[in-house]
């Protein structure tokens, strides 16, 4: 059985202690042994990080920025080694797998320009003789706990930007499917980085916290469900760090009487059952405005539900694979009996689904409900599956209405030929990303990604700027020079408009 152990100091780590299981999510079976991390494991890698950090600070951006491009060109000469090793362990197929990380490298990329996104700003003259100016530096040690949907993607958000920052970092990813993560680290340190600046440590709730109570660590990025987001964000934040926790989500789209449908069905396809659903920012509810518009959406969807090809990982020509575990698809499978039992209209039923020769696999079929409403529990919590509801509005303001009062507030949709009512929507939902025409609103990455409501705690987004400042503090330098003539009677005078 393979082992799957830490990257401490760059090299493998760990010995002894607990387990857990990393399937093969195509047909089920164990096909790793993941070693779960302790304090000490942690008290290890925080000592090399606490020991590389300082000298990587002290080397100039440019040569940072160096070890991204070689990172890149590594990640992109690895490219299919990883997209079937991420799919594997996640699920997803290999095209999905493949855009995971290729979406993480655009977070390099941007890192690669850190040399001018860390100038600071500078005012000559602002008094008698003085000077003022800021300088971005780094934190010092900072963490990332990472979810299982993008376990390469989100690894890169978060180390990209905070290594090129200055900063060590430490990376928990998620124990269904560590091996990319690993990897990765792998190739940075080929990539030129030095030991100890990019570390992994695996775990669960044990390393979790020893990572939000550490002493040393200065700032902690999360991803993951909105109730540990809230636990994460809520005991790092006593514990004295910066917390950045984004959790869950609940996407709508809303469809208007003058969209096209036949675009609208093609992104939904997409957008809903995409990696079987296992994204924050899928699109699992669909309302369309109008019963005209809601009958003939509906009239659309179910022959394109019905094309829809559920395969395994490597199959070409399926339009995405098993969900991760066997606990999920379960999970997945009570709500739509949960769906079933509050009154809506199951129309395709994705249970019970089977892939001859791979029985076992953690398959679930795509599956369509219609008239949910907004009062249903499996209306108001995240699915995370491949299911999608349909929720009919009578009007604009009514669908307008839907996002806005939900408890997530992550990204939302609108599907329009009417450029007014695009942009009145746009500047009135209360949801941290909206898509006009976009199915999948995920900002490029020299924007950034935040929610808003229980989506995500904290005040900084993930990547762009927003990154570079929730991994960097700013120091503010205000200087005067003697000119050699002062007389005895001279003072300092604060600079002022006056």
């Amino acid at each position: 059985m393979r082992i799957i152990d830490h990257v401490i100091s760059g090299h493998s780590a760990g010995d002894g202690g607990r387990t857990s299981d990393v399937f093969d999510p195509n047909n089920g079976t164990v096909q790793a042994q993941l070693r779960l991390g302790t304090q000490a494991d942690l008290d290890a890698a925080m000592a090399a990080a606490l020991a590389a950090q300082p000298a990587w600070a002290a080397t100039n951006p440019q040569r940072r920025a160096r070890v991204m491009f070689a990172f890149k060109t590594l990640v992109e000469q690895n490219m299919d080694e990883l997209a079937h090793l991420l799919s594997s362990e996640h699920g997803k197929v290999i095209a999905d797998s493949k855009g995971d990380i290729q979406r993480g490298l655009e977070v390099i990329e941007f890192a690669c320009g850190i040399p001018h996104v860390l100038k600071g700003e500078y005012t000559q003259g602002a008094g008698p003789g003085i000077d003022v100016y800021s300088m971005r530096q780094p934190l010092g040690v900072v963490a990332g706990i990472t979810p299982f949907n993008f376990p390469a993607m989100i690894p890169m958000w978060m180390f990209g930007v905070a290594i090129a920052c200055g900063n060590a970092f430490i990376l928990k990813p998620s124990e269904r499917d560590p091996s990319v993560p690993v990897r990765l680290a792998e190739l940075m340190r080929e990539a030129g980085l030095p030991d100890g600046v990019l570390q992994v440590v695996h775990g669960d709730k044990e390393m979790v916290d020893a990572i939000l109570d550490h002493p040393e660590i200065r700032a902690v990025s999360f991803v993951g469900s909105s109730d540990i987001a809230h636990y994460v964000y809520r005991r790092g934040v006593e514990a004295g760090k910066r917390v950045q926790a984004m959790g869950g989500a609940k996407n709508r789209g809303i469809v208007m009487p003058d969209a096209d449908l036949d675009q609208v069905v093609n992104d939904l396809a997409g957008a809903a059952f995409g990696s079987a659903g296992e994204r924050c920012m899928a699109l699992p509810v669909v309302v369309p405005v109008g019963e005209a518009t809601a009958i003939a959406l509906r009239e659309k969807l179910i022959p394109a539900i019905d094309a829809l090809r559920v395969g395994v990982s490597t199959d070409a020509d399926a339009h995405y694979g098993p969900v991760v575990t066997a606990a999920h698809k379960a999970k997945i499978e009570s709500y739509i009996q949960m769906g079933v039992d509050e009154g809506a209209e199951l129309v395709v039923d994705g249970r019970g689904f089977t892939l001859q020769g791979h029985e076992q696999g953690f398959f679930v079929g795509p599956t369509l409900f219609d008239r949910v409403t907004p009062q249903m529990r499996s209306y108001q919590e995240e699915i995370f599956g491949p299911v999608l509801q349909m929720v009919r509005a009578e009007s604009f303001e009514d669908a307008l209405r839907l996002p806005s009062d939900h408890q997530y507030g992550n990204g939302v949709a609108i599907f329009t030929r009417n450029g007014h009512a695009a942009r009145e929507f746009a500047a009135r939902v209360n949801v941290g990303m909206v898509g006009i025409n976009v199915p999948i609103p995920v900002p490029v990455a020299y924007h950034s990604f935040g929610g808003w409501k229980r989506s995500a705690f904290g005040d900084t987004n993930q990547h762009g700027m927003e990154g570079v400042k929730f991994f960097t503090k700013v120091k503010t330098v205000t200087q005067r020079w003697p000119d050699g003539g002062a007389t005895g009677d001279s003072a300092f005078v604060i600079p002022t408009m006056g």
